[in-house]
């Protein structure tokens, strides 16, 4: 048994063995990912890389990128103030400059929560360890938490200040904000190759300020003890009344500040947001001050039982009631009672998001008596609204993307309607808003759902949906299936028809931040190499992956919740009463010590950088595509123009393959092995030759992915 040519660096197959070997061959190490010869620093582990001293990242970023990471970092460049299309080109990001949003469609993409690396900065340090061949980073929502601290709770239109890096702005002193340290490291990441993504959120934490400060955009209700006693149209009329009559009663959060006494005035548009949040809650960067107010402000709200109506998800959408448990009571802080909410008539998919409101995008029927909406009276205001403030982050900051916050919402039980206009759905409006107002033609729109069967969410088929919405890319749902399980190979091979006919292309997604809780430990128990080997070698379809992934430990049991990135979206800590379930008692994320898979792919990640630069984005060739009927497990593609590389794969995580034949090579082909996920490979799989019908091979361990070069390639 001999593997395939071994690279010159020494990579190790136990966690320790990896600090050891940054200790040792620091300099080594560094000097190739400065000189161009490796995409990334090897055997450097990720917990190790966000504890890098800035002067040493910016050293290394500067040896390696040259000149371009000073005028990415420059003054003039990261005032978040000076439209970022003016930036120039070397930190203009590599999707600039191209027609439309396609290149979404085999972008290899890495989603990092930056609560598990604690600021902006840190995400540059940890992308040190990620190759080129992972070209565009997700960012997790960036904006002030509500409830729970949740990051999906959108509070403000303000940054989280939780991201603010000391050690940036000691390195350098002009980057004193944390919305020019956002510019800064967008730039930066650009500079290195990739695009940069943000999350496009239809919703708000139920108390934030944009539903404070614009109440008719949103809808509400007013509860008494167990009982909604009202929820018509108009009742945001009444909150209005009552937030001035608060005001009034408190004062201006800025001395001084004039304000009409009017609603109708207060609330238009021609006094303004900006001027509506001073008033109520003060200066922008006094984030205590705000919240302190708008807390008293909640409470003020509370008292008369006016709150916003909670998101809700699945049909039929409308008609709620108050859960009566007594696990759906809830104290916070201020004292106040919170009751949950839930679909009085549910169906499977039902679902009540308490702690979240949703814009109020359409008019009422019947001045909503029975909770019903009418699709034909869309509220253009609030439509631009949302699109406007979304156009204006990608403005400041220079995203090339947007995830699509669940985007599986679609509320009309009929479907895609026979006529489509900008109001069909708002995350594909604000995708063209920002294309159409920003010159970004090239502006991406990644789509969060999961492509389930017909009506599962109740509208029928989602890749319809999607179309309609415009997305260009989705995430899908290979991530909770068990590798080379026929749930698994069902949907491999639904995405891949998918993506041959449809508009919208389904991602290989390998793991997702909210997928990475003990709910789902049981999807990365084994088949974690050939997830990632599927995710980077086919090179025509998009990949999805969640930082941690790459050290992730095998949990046969539940961990506690520091363990999990996904419990990173929330801020709970072990005396809550409201979610305990997602309470964490530590406030740093724990990484995995799982050195057998880190060193496997590491070495992947070494063998792509020396494939990948000429495959990418090269149309596939399935030579044994994933069986739906589960007959085989293997697989094996290869480039269907000039092919030069073969791949193979065993997505049976639990027994070897057998001898198979590979078709459509040519009956003399010639393989020579150049890279296994499990090292050893049997004498006689390392130069296998065609027969005259196909090429065959004797086996593949459970798991394993290999490449060949063909002889000429």
């Amino acid at each position: 048994m001999t593997g395939p040519t071994p690279t010159r660096f020494e990579v190790p197959r136990v966690y320790r063995g990896f600090a050891d070997a940054w200790e040792r061959d620091r300099g080594t190490l560094t000097a190739a990912y400065a000189g161009g010869e490796v995409s990334f620093v090897p055997n450097l582990l990720p917990e190790a890389a966000v504890d890098l001293p800035a002067r040493e990242v910016l050293g290394l970023l500067r040896r390696r990128f040259g000149a371009a990471v000073d005028t990415a970092l420059a003054a003039e460049h990261t005032d978040p103030d000076i439209a970022y299309g003016s930036l120039p080109g070397e930190v203009a990001g590599p999707a600039a400059g191209h027609p439309d949003g396609t290149w979404l469609k085999t972008a290899n993409m890495v989603g990092v929560n930056v609560r598990t690396v604690g600021t902006f900065w840190s995400v540059v340090k940890y992308l040190l360890t990620v190759p080129a061949a992972v070209d565009s980073v997700h960012l997790l929502p960036i904006w002030e938490p509500g409830v729970v601290d949740s990051l999906y709770g959108m509070a403000s239109w303000q940054l989280n200040t939780e991201f603010f890096s000391a050690e940036m702005a000691d390195a350098l002193p002009h980057l004193d904000t944390v919305e020019r340290q956002l510019r800064a490291v967008v730039n930066l990441i650009h500079v290195s190759g990739r695009t940069v993504g943000m999350d496009v959120i239809p919703h708000t934490d139920r108390y934030s300020e944009m539903s404070l400060a614009q109440p008719h955009y949103f809808e509400w209700l007013q509860r008494q003890d167990l009982t909604i006693v009202d929820h018509s149209d108009g009742l945001e009329i009444e909150v209005q009344r009552e937030i001035l009559r608060w005001l009034g009663a408190a004062g201006p959060a800025v001395p001084g500040e004039r304000r009409p006494a009017d609603p109708a005035a207060f609330f238009g548009d021609e006094f303004g947001e900006a001027r509506r949040l001073r008033a109520l809650f003060g200066l922008p960067r006094d984030r205590i001050g705000r919240n302190q107010r708008r807390a008293l402000l909640v409470r003020h709200l509370a008292s008369y039982g006016l709150e916003p109506v909670p998101a809700t998800m699945g049909t039929p959408f409308r008609g709620l009631e108050v859960d009566p448990s007594d696990e759906a009571r809830a104290v916070d802080d201020q004292g106040n009672a919170w009751r949950d909410y839930v679909i009085a008539e549910p169906r499977p998919m039902s679902r009540v998001f308490n702690p979240l409101a949703r814009y109020k995008l359409y008019g009422r029927r019947d001045g909503n008596r029975s909770w019903e909406v009418d699709f034909a009276a869309p509220r253009p205001e609030v439509w631009d609204y949302v699109a406007g403030h979304y156009a204006a982050v990608q403005r400041r900051f220079g995203f090339d993307f947007m995830r699509g916050d669940m985007s599986h919402v679609q509320m009309r039980p009929d479907g895609v309607p026979r006529t489509l206009d900008r109001y069909y759905d708002l995350l594909g409006t604000v995708k063209n808003h920002i294309r159409e107002h920003n010159d970004a033609p090239w502006f991406g729109y990644f789509a969060e759902t999961f492509l389930p069967p017909r009506d599962v969410f109740g509208y029928g088929e989602e890749i319809d949906h999607l179309e309609a919405a415009d997305a260009d890319t989705t995430q899908g749902d290979l991530q909770s299936t068990v590798v080379g399980s026929p749930e698994f190979l069902t949907r491999f091979r639904q995405y891949l028809d998918l993506a041959a006919t449809r508009t919208v292309t389904p991602a290989f997604t390998v793991m997702t931040p909210d997928k990475d809780d003990p709910r789902f430990d049981e999807y990365y128990v084994r088949g974690n190499e050939v997830r990632m080997f599927v995710a980077l070698f086919v090179t025509d379809l998009p990949s999805y992956v969640g930082l941690g992934f790459e050290t992730r430990d095998i949990h046969l049991a539940p961990r506690p919740n520091e363990h999990y990135t996904k419990l990173f979206v929330f801020w709970e800590h072990g005396e809550s009463n409201v979610y305990p379930s997602k309470a964490r008692s530590g406030t740093r994320y724990l990484w995995g010590k799982n050195g057998r898979l880190f060193g496997a792919l590491t070495r992947m990640r070494l063998h792509a950088d020396e494939i990948l630069p000429g495959l990418t984005g090269r149309p596939v060739r399935w030579l044994l595509p994933p069986d739906p009927c589960c007959y085989r497990a293997e697989i094996a593609w290869t480039q269907d123009d000039r092919p030069e590389i073969l791949f193979v794969a065993n997505l049976d995580v639990e027994h070897p393959s057998g001898p198979f034949g590979i078709p459509g090579l040519g009956g003399d082909a010639r393989l020579e092995l150049a890279f296994s996920t499990v090292g050893d490979v049997p004498e006689i799989d390392r130069s296998p030759v065609g027969n005259g019908r196909h090429v065959r091979i004797e086996r593949l361990e459970p798991g394993e992915g290999r490449s060949y070069r063909l002889a000429g390639g």
